[in-house]
């Protein structure tokens, strides 16, 4: 199916209501249709935790996520609660609920901007860098990229289902539906793909993420980020991965996961055709 004809459809994760918000086909997962997915599930709860905790001239610095529960696909609704405000630093928290079920967590930390302390300080030598496509203002379907594929980055995930390192471009799908996410849940989105972009190997995808923390130097420029796989760790059906990510103007924060087997119901992403059906787009 193409973009165009994706586009057509209720391009969001969910729907608000006066009850809280619906799912939307897009929020469908990968591991089954009938649970919501990892994106839209953290995206949410930064959606609230900024739009209600995050006070003029602080910044959200870092968003850890615990995904305890598999969410089944049918309304949620988010609470929230600020836990500490000081003069430098705000923390809130944040749950996810279904049939009056905590089904995941979150703990926000805002910090106030200020000026940088004197000095050079050592960095990554190399950033990662984003395709040569034109700058979106709109939501895009995915870029993928590997370093074993040769002609770099591609729009079919089957081309880079390989054991080398993973990279992903895109311009976030909306949380709400008709609601432009802001820099902080856009990363949000992203950021969680570094499940994905750690776990994937040659033959799919066997790991299945429990939290993410994504820890932010500032928040993207422009709407389209980029995630870049820095490493993956695993042992006894226990996985670890860390990730970096990027937009046009360089790095700007990392994310770690961990993650438990999930053999038997690995993802297969050599057959893209085979995997939109299976989320229902």
């Amino acid at each position: 199916m193409g973009l165009e004809i994706e586009l057509a459809m209720r391009y969001g994760f969910f729907e608000a209501t006066s009850d809280g918000f619906a799912p939307l086909p897009f929020a469908a997962s990968a591991w089954s249709p009938k649970m919501i997915n990892g994106p839209a599930l953290c995206g949410l709860l930064a959606r609230a935790l900024e739009q209600q905790h995050c006070a003029a001239g602080f910044t959200p610095a870092r968003l850890t996520v615990d995904l305890f529960r598999p969410t089944l696909n049918k309304p949620v609704t988010v609470v929230t609660e600020l836990v500490r405000e000081g003069r430098r630093i705000l923390v809130a928290d944040a749950a996810l609920m279904q049939d009056g079920e905590d089904m995941a967590r979150a703990t926000a930390i805002f910090l106030k901007r200020s000026q940088q302390p004197p000095g050079s300080l050592w960095t990554r030598a190399h950033d990662p860098q984003p395709p040569s496509v034109p700058v979106a203002t709109e939501p895009t379907a995915p870029l993928w990229g590997s370093d074993a594929h040769g002609d770099g980055w591609s729009a079919s995930m089957g081309e880079h289902q390989n054991d080398s390192r993973k990279r992903m471009w895109q311009v976030p799908m909306r949380v709400v539906e008709g609601e432009t996410p802001s820099g902080f849940v856009g990363a949000v989105v992203i950021g969680e793909s570094t499940s994905l972009m750690t776990n994937w190997g040659s033959a799919g995808i066997g790991f299945i993420n429990t939290d993410m923390t994504l820890a932010l130097a500032r928040t993207p420029i422009g709407l389209a980020v980029g995630v870049e796989a820095d490493n993956h760790l695993s042992a006894d059906g226990i996985a670890v991965g860390s990730a970096t990510l990027f937009d046009r103007s360089g790095s700007f924060g990392t994310c770690v996961v961990t993650a438990l087997s999930n053999a038997e119901r690995q993802v297969d992403f050599s057959d893209d055709s085979a995997l939109r059906a299976r989320v229902g787009i």
